[in-house]
Formats: C-alpha cells, structure tokens, sequence
C-alpha cells in the first residue's frame, strides 16, 4: 500500500510540498514530484510523455497558476490559459494511463459572489462569479467537471476537493502577487522593523474570510484519498468535498491577529477606493466533518507557524 506510486503535481508549491511532506510523514516511500523545474505543466506532450513513462499509481493535481485580488485582475488570460492547460494535461493524461486514482484540487472562488452562506457544495454554477477572479474560478470549475465527467464516461476514479484560503510555509509573500494573509504578515512585519506609526490595508476592513492552516490541508488531502472514492460522490449527485474550518472572521480582525502575533500596536489605515472582491466567503463543510475528519491548527497557531517560516526563510541576506 504505501510502496504506491504517487504523483504530486505541483510538489514545490505551498500546497503541493504540505502534501508531499504528510505522504512522507506517513510512510509513503514512492512519490513523484511534477514541477516547472521537472516539466513544463502546460505542454500537453510533454505531460502525456512524463506520465507514460512513469506510470503513477495515484495523481494529486496540486500544480496551479495562483494570486491575490491583484494577480487575478491582471493577468486574466494567463490565470485562465494556465490552469486550464495544467488540469486538463494532467486529468486526460491520468485517463490514458489508466491511473487508480486521481484528486484535483480547486478553490473555493469556484462559487458564485452573492452565494448564501456559508457555501455548500451544491451551490456551483447557481449565480455569477466574482469578477476579479473570473477566468480563475472559470478554469477551476473546468476542473471539477472534467472530473466528473471522465468518470460518468469511463468510469475513472477521479474527485476534486475545494479548499478555503490556505496560508503557511512555503507560500507567497510577495506583495504583488500575494493572497491576503501572507501579504499582511508581510506589511507588518516591514511597518515593526521600519518603525513605521501605520500599516495600509486594501479596502474596508469588512469582507469576511475562512482560512485552513496548509499542514491541516495536507492531513485532509490524505484522509480523502484513503477513504472517499468517485463513485462515493458523483453516484449521490455531489460534485466535490470542500474543505475548510467552518470559520471566519473580517479583515480587520485579521488584520488585528496578525499584529498581535508579530508585536505591531501601531495603527491601521484602510484603503477604501480599493476593491473588497467577495463580502464573505465561507465553506459549508458538514459533508467534510460527516466523513469524519475536522481541522486541528487554530488561526493564531497557524499565523504563528507561518511567520516563523516567513522570518526564516524569506528575511535573510
């Protein structure tokens, strides 16, 4: 069982490494990395040949094309391109292959703006998307489908999961391109060491945000690929699991957390002719907890896991 040949697409990333490093925890002695420095994810054929040749028993699309408000905006062609070309390489080249098992991760910006809250699974594809990160869900949704539809045609043993806003060693702290959190232990970290009397944040304050610790993803990830299969799912209508806390709190409180972490009582000024993007977003994950597994790491433990990360590895030189 654990000599399974596992690819991971994306093992460099933050969420790919997360998972790479909880199969290792576990014993799993045969795993496959997939990333920009080992092939080039958008190359149909290069994908087919690394597949081909390698033969994994299991695949987990962790490989993507991420951002911020910001990145997503920006560069909307490539955000789609990208991750269209990523997914589908992989999926259809699983299928060829005739690999036991595959798990696509999305995001849970796959659901519409307006959605009630919090989102449960079967609320995709019932409203308009939020417009900032459009060709993103677009292409995540492709994903989930795709999915689905290679197993209700062939019979493939292929199912998504939809993870919150995930944050943690190894991710993006980059201001441009960055999500919200790593962004923001990154302004107040700079504002403590600069002696600054403010930090600036995007919009008001007010959009509510769900964040999972990446490690408690990994553990989720696994759990789901031990236990749930496609025919669990789409035989009973259900198009993916989400995964999350079931908790949220506002960008200020955020905000807040993350000052008390890094010891900044300085104040904080909101840019309001910034955009907000969605007022909430919150998973429903009663499918997540019925099949018995619920996350460990608290919002503060996981900030304070972060920066530590963050400090050493990205303050250096």
């Amino acid at each position: 069982m654990k000599d399974k040949k596992i690819l991971i697409a994306g093992s460099k990333g933050m969420v790919g490494s997360a998972i790479f490093r909880k199969f290792e925890s576990e014993g799993y002695t045969n795993l496959l990395s997939a990333d920009k420095k080992d092939l080039n994810l958008i190359r149909q054929d290069e994908v087919e040949n690394f597949i081909a040749e390698n033969k994994p028993d299991q695949i987990i699309v962790a490989a993507a094309k991420v951002g911020g408000i910001l990145a997503n905006n920006t560069y909307r062609a490539q955000f789609l391109y990208e991750n269209l070309m990523i997914q589908s390489n992989l999926i259809h080249a699983a299928y060829e292959n005739k690999v036991d098992k595959l798990l696509f991760l999305g995001s849970s910006c796959i659901y519409p703006k307006m959605a009630p809250q919090p989102m449960k699974e079967e609320y995709l594809l019932t409203d308009t998307l939020e417009y900032t990160n459009e060709p993103y869900a677009i292409a995540k949704i492709a994903g989930i489908k795709l999915c689905e539809s290679y197993y209700k045609q062939y019979g493939s043993n292929f199912i998504s999961v939809m993870p919150t806003n995930l944050f943690g060693p190894h991710d993006n702290f980059d201001l441009e391109t960055s999500h919200v959190l790593p962004a923001l232990i990154r302004k107040v970290h700079e504002a403590k060491q600069n002696g600054d009397d403010y930090i600036e944040v995007w919009g008001t304050g007010k959009p509510k945000r769900e964040f999972l610790f990446v490690e408690d993803l990994a553990d989720a990830v696994f759990y789901i690929m031990q236990n749930v299969n496609a025919s669990d799912l789409y035989d009973n209508d259900i198009t993916h699991i989400n995964i999350g806390t079931g908790e949220d709190l506002s960008i200020a409180e955020l905000v807040e957390t993350v000052k008390r972490v890094i010891g900044f009582d300085k104040a904080t000024v909101f840019d309001t002719s910034k955009p907000d993007g969605t007022p909430r977003k919150l998973l429903d994950v009663t499918r997540l907890h019925e099949l018995g597994w619920k996350h460990s790491t608290s919002l503060e433990d996981g900030i304070k896991k972060a920066y530590e990360w963050f400090v050493k590895n990205k303050t250096q030189g």
